[in-house]
């Protein structure tokens, strides 16, 4: 048994999915912004209900680590590893843009075999994205950035290479490159927790598990508050 319970606030999208020997059993999800601290605790209530099981019956807890919200980052990685505390169960850290990446290769969106590169983005504000290229297996050819968006970006790949890009970050991409042949835009792309599962389920069969105490999630930039309006 691997009952696996996962968190996904990284982005817009609060979501939480429920796995077993890496096959997802059920998910609770929101698209919203500045809305995850309100309803992250009821959602995972209600997936356990949902299930029939207790806490105390999960294996390990799942968290989506960054980059991504500052905040979204914090209220999800908190709830992780507070559960992970009092059950006392493993904690399981998933990159956000891997599991992006992972989700549209198992949705009907990516035909397999297809030769084209991935790029998952989720938004950084202004003309900056968070982003990273991955291969049609799913791995990592281009490491984590923060990119500033403009008619050059990803200028040497776009020659020889299709790029699928998508997430809450494509649109401003969008906006300079969609008259590139080879820049093609995955429309309505919504993060889920769903699209932890193969990820989560890998890594604890590998047992490799965080240290609960001193994990903390991959923001990428440091927080930059901004002024209330008045």
């Amino acid at each position: 048994m691997s009952l696996i319970l996962q968190i996904e606030t990284a982005t817009a999208s609060c979501s939480v999915a429920l796995a077993n020997e890496g096959k997802l059993l059920a998910v609770k999800e929101i698209n919203a912004r500045n809305i995850h601290a309100e309803v992250i605790t009821l959602f995972i209530d209600e997936l356990i209900q949902q299930a029939n099981i207790t806490y105390i019956d999960l294996d390990a807890i799942a968290v989506s680590c960054g980059p991504g919200s500052y905040t979204g980052l914090r209220i999800g990685v908190s709830t992780a590893k507070g559960l992970c505390f009092a059950l006392d169960k493993p904690l399981i850290a998933i990159d956000t843009l891997e599991a992006m990446a992972a989700g549209v290769l198992d949705s009907k969106a990516f035909e397999p075999g297809a030769e084209m590169l991935l790029c998952p983005m989720i938004d950084a504000r202004r003309m900056e994205v968070f982003t990273a290229i991955f291969n049609r297996h799913g791995e990592k050819i281009k490491p984590t950035a923060a990119e500033i968006i403009d008619e050059n970006s990803f200028a040497g790949l776009l020659e020889t290479n299709r790029i699928l890009f998508f997430g809450d970050g494509a649109e401003k991409c969008g906006v300079v490159l969609d008259k590139h042949p080879n820049a093609l835009f995955l429309a309505g792309f919504v993060n889920s927790a769903a699209y932890l599962t193969q990820k989560a389920f890998e890594k604890f069969t590998d047992k490799n598990f965080e240290d609960v105490g001193y994990f903390e999630p991959y923001y990428l930039k440091d927080f930059v508050a901004g002024k209330k309006a008045v």
